[in-house]
């Protein structure tokens, strides 16, 4: 008898010819994540991965890392034998007829074809030895306890007990994007949203460092530390925005200072991302969320933006988007208080509609090349892996 993960994807399943690809960086992804376990081999069957233990196995350990693995949509605890019936039902009695059920089913699926018992004719035989073996009825809608069986070559699989993952597509699919990360909650929901749709993300942190305490940099480090846990690998761009928002302070009105703030760190995350491959750009905006987020102000910030803006939250509202920071495990970092940039100079009336052509003649005042380069010329990155 051995263990396995046994892996089951729902999208990827849909990519028709494309789908060899999304399993082999899915595969790729599960021997990053399980780096230092007890996992010893990574395997591909009909349309599943199987992932074998060790002898000395941590099943907690290994749960985890696939359980963050994007792409992953269902995974199961599994035992194999022989491809020998009698052994099949001498395992069922050993893992999973001392479970608390009153009802079960069989489903079987022959993958080996060269095996002589076909799935229908293998569910009439267990499920039989399993009613007699304990008496429990067979219920094929709603059972208390599915027990799967997949014959293949050399070995036939059994489990029970679905786990869930996030699923989506395997980090890397999809190209790389750079999210603007504050340090809040949102920010890094968008992020983890864009690496369930297969982006490799990097990250860029303004701050006001040393003219505010750098509490808001070591709250973004944590986040994505967290973050890396599901794309393995990652970069932070730390951007120092003191000068500028200094310079907004002596040559603009208060209204309009955040929607400044905002087209300056549009330019710079833009140049930094063109400079280094990157195609798109991530906000963690919600339309009307806050004075910054109403449609018109979008639009004078994205009046910027010559790569694509992608906005993964902008029509959830707040409590949907805390329910998914909870769920994620990035929330209780995310509310920390920090000295966030964006509060400083912090206007108390700012601007809801903005009008571009006000914003353009603020802005014709300002070197803004020079502004934008000269927080470039002294931005930091910080690198990140995991395991």
């Amino acid at each position: 008898m051995q263990r396995h993960i046994i892996i089951k994807f729902h999208e990827i399943a849909l990519k028709g010819r494309n789908r060899p690809m999304f399993i082999r960086k899915l595969m790729d992804n599960l021997r990053t994540a399980t780096q230092g376990t007890s996992i010893t081999r990574i395997w591909k069957g009909q349309m599943m991965i199987g992932l074998d233990f060790s002898e000395d196995y941590s099943w907690d350990k290994v749960k985890q890392r696939v359980m963050n693995c994007f792409g992953v949509a269902k995974f199961f605890h599994a035992y194999s034998v022989s491809p020998d019936i009698e052994k099949v039902k001498s395992l069922i009695v050993d893992y999973f007829l001392n479970r608390d059920f009153k009802t079960f089913r069989i489903t079987s699926n022959r993958a080996d074809k060269n095996f002589p018992i076909n799935s229908s004719q293998l569910n009439q035989e267990l499920g039989t030895f399993v009613q007699e073996y304990t008496h429990a009825p067979v219920n094929l809608k709603n059972p208390d306890m599915e027990i799967f069986i997949d014959v293949i070559p050399n070995r036939i699989l059994v489990y029970s007990n679905e786990l869930r993952g996030h699923g989506g597509l395997p980090v890397g699919v999809n190209g790389k994007a750079l999210a603007l990360l504050s340090g809040g909650i949102d920010s890094p929901v968008a992020a983890w949203h864009m690496m369930k749709r297969g982006c490799q993300v990097t990250f860029i942190h303004f701050h006001s460092y040393p003219v505010l305490d750098s509490s808001s940099i070591e709250k973004a480090t944590e986040l994505i530390e967290w973050l890396t846990q599901s794309q393995y690998s990652s970069s932070v761009f730390l951007v120092p925005f003191a000068d500028i928002q200094k310079c907004l302070l002596l040559s603009t009105p208060p209204p309009y200072r955040i929607v400044l703030y905002r087209r300056f760190m549009m330019r710079i995350a833009q140049d930094i991302a063109m400079s280094t491959g990157i195609k798109a750009l991530i906000t963690g905006e919600s339309l009307g969320q806050v004075s910054s987020q109403t449609l018109e102000n979008i639009l004078a910030v994205d009046k910027i933006a010559n790569i694509p803006v992608f906005r993964p939250l902008i029509g959830l509202n707040k409590q949907e988007i805390i329910d998914k920071a909870r769920d994620i495990g990035t929330y209780n970092t995310s509310i920390i208080p920090d000295q966030d940039c964006c509060t400083l100079f912090l206007p108390r009336n700012p601007v809801i509609h903005s009008n571009l052509g006000i914003i353009e003649r603020l802005e014709s005042k300002l070197d803004v090349d020079n502004m934008t380069q000269d927080a470039i010329k002294r931005t930091e990155v910080k690198n990140f892996t995991f395991p």
